[in-house]
Order: C-alpha cells, then sequence, then structure tokens
C-alpha cells in the first residue's frame, strides 16, 4: 500500500481537534466546526487490535494471578505471561511489517517533535508542525507505547528465569544461577508495579483526550477506524487489513515461544 509518510506530524491517537489542528497550522477548511465527521479512515489493521485487546487480557490476569499467589493459580500467571511474551515479539515484529499506520517509522517521533506537539495540545503556538490531519499514535503516546512494550518484555523475559523459592519457577531458571535467578526475579517483581504504573498513565491519557478534547481513542481500536472530515480524509489514505500476514506472524511468534520454554 502507497502512503505518504513525508509529513512528521501525521500522528496521534484519534482524530483531529480542531482547536489543536488550529494551533498546528491546519487549514480553515480541514478544522471548521460546521465540517462533520461524516469519512471514516481505516487505521487499526485486525492484527494490531486483536493484539491490543488480548494484551490487556494477559496483562489483567498476570496482575490478578500474581497478586493472589497460589499453586494452581500460578499456573495460570505462567501462561499469561507466556501469552504476554508472544505478543510482545509479534509487535516488535509487525512495527517493521505492518501497515504504514502500525510501523514504529509512523510514530517513533525525536524530541524536538514531541515537544513541538505538548506545546500545541497546551495551548502554545506550535510553528514546527505543518498543516495535515493526525492520524494514529501521536508523538507522545508513541513514546508511551514503546514504554509498555519495552516494560513487559522486561516483565516476561525475566519471567523466565524467576523462582519463588517454593513451587514456582521460570521454565528457564535452570541456564542460570540461583542467585542470578534471585537477582531476576527482584526485577521481575518490581517491573510489575512499574507496568501498573504505564497502564495507569494509559487509562488516564484516555480520559483526558476523551474530556478536554472529546476525542474517543478506545472505539477506533475496535472498530478499526477513525471519523474525519471531507477535507482531511482526502489527505490520507487507508491501511491495508494485511490480517493473513498478521496470523502468520502471530503463529510463528506463539511456535517461538512454545519451543523456549518446552525444549530449551
Amino acid at each position: 500500500m502507497s502512503t505518504d509518510n513525508s509529513n512528521p506530524s501525521s500522528l496521534t491517537e484519534g482524530p483531529v481537534d480542531a482547536q489543536v489542528s488550529k494551533k498546528i497550522g491546519l487549514a480553515p477548511s480541514a478544522t471548521s466546526s460546521s465540517d462533520s465527521k461524516n469519512q471514516s479512515l481505516y487505521v487499526w489493521d485486525l492484527p494490531t487490535r486483536i493484539f491490543h485487546w488480548l494484551l490487556a487480557l494477559f496483562v489483567g490476569t498476570s496482575f490478578y494471578t500474581g497478586l493472589t499467589g497460589g499453586f494452581d493459580i500460578m499456573d495460570y500467571h505462567m501462561l499469561s505471561g507466556y501469552g504476554i511474551l508472544t505478543l510482545v515479539l509479534f509487535r516488535c515484529i509487525w512495527g517493521f511489517v505492518g501497515n504504514e499506520y502500525a510501523r514504529f517509522r509512523q510514530f517513533i517521533a525525536g524530541p524536538k517533535r514531541v515537544m513541538n506537539y505538548v506545546k500545541a495540545r497546551l495551548g502554545k503556538d506550535s510553528g514546527q508542525l505543518t498543516a495535515a490531519p493526525i492520524v494514529g499514535h501521536n508523538p507522545l503516546g508513541g513514546w508511551s507505547v514503546m514504554a509498555m512494550l519495552g516494560a513487559l518484555l522486561t516483565q516476561a523475559g525475566t519471567g523466565l528465569f524467576a523462582n519463588d523459592d517454593i513451587f514456582t519457577e521460570g521454565p528457564l531458571v535452570h541456564l542460570i544461577s540461583g542467585r542470578l535467578s534471585s537477582q531476576l526475579t527482584g526485577v521481575h517483581e518490581t517491573m510489575a508495579w512499574i507496568i501498573g504504573g504505564l497502564v495507569i498513565l494509559h487509562l488516564v491519557a484516555i480520559a483526558f483526550y476523551h474530556l478536554r478534547y472529546a476525542e474517543n481513542l478506545w472505539l477506533p481500536m475496535i472498530k478499526g477506524s477513525h471519523r474525519l472530515s471531507s477535507a482531511e480524509r482526502t489527505q490520507l489514505t487507508d491501511a491495508d487489513n494485511a490480517w493473513i500476514r498478521g496470523l502468520l506472524l502471530l503463529a510463528i511468534t506463539t511456535a517461538g515461544v512454545f519451543y523456549l520454554v518446552e525444549y530449551v
């Protein structure tokens, strides 16, 4: 699929907000309050949406089982951890081979672009952002995605080597010393609270964008599309729904994690 990647500011997590668009220089025809959001732009493909909601399910399961404990419960904790590892590996690769809006190059922004975006959101003048509709992850949200992926990869990775000194240990604990396993267990326990903080920050951001800018960030992750005005819509192209490629990649990462925990 061909899409215009020349505009560094075409990155946000919701429809274009008229006030912010004015701040970053969008043409009046694209931000007029009378221009209804009657055009649909397909942004989040099915693999990305499935990843998002399965990850939320597995993270919630891991938190509950990790805090609850118990012999049987920890079996589910380990299974949810394998699920998280599978999904994070999938998303890391999907960031290079997925559709345009899912690729890292579309939403990883430099410090200058991030600050320009923040200034625009705060209502301050920002002449650095160019005039175009913004969809996908915004420059600030893009880094929150990377922080979450990094934290979850660390959490799932250390879990493979962790132990509770009673009856539960990771599948790769036999590869390292008991001392190193204890150290990684400490990292694993600490990262759980860091991830909890990132999840809370994510939910607060969703609520803030909804209340402050009337932007619905969760509905597009269900339906896959954003609502834009006609003028905004003409400047962008739909993402391709590469579900076959996504399904194949998910199968590969699932098989890889299964081999890791069963045969290494």
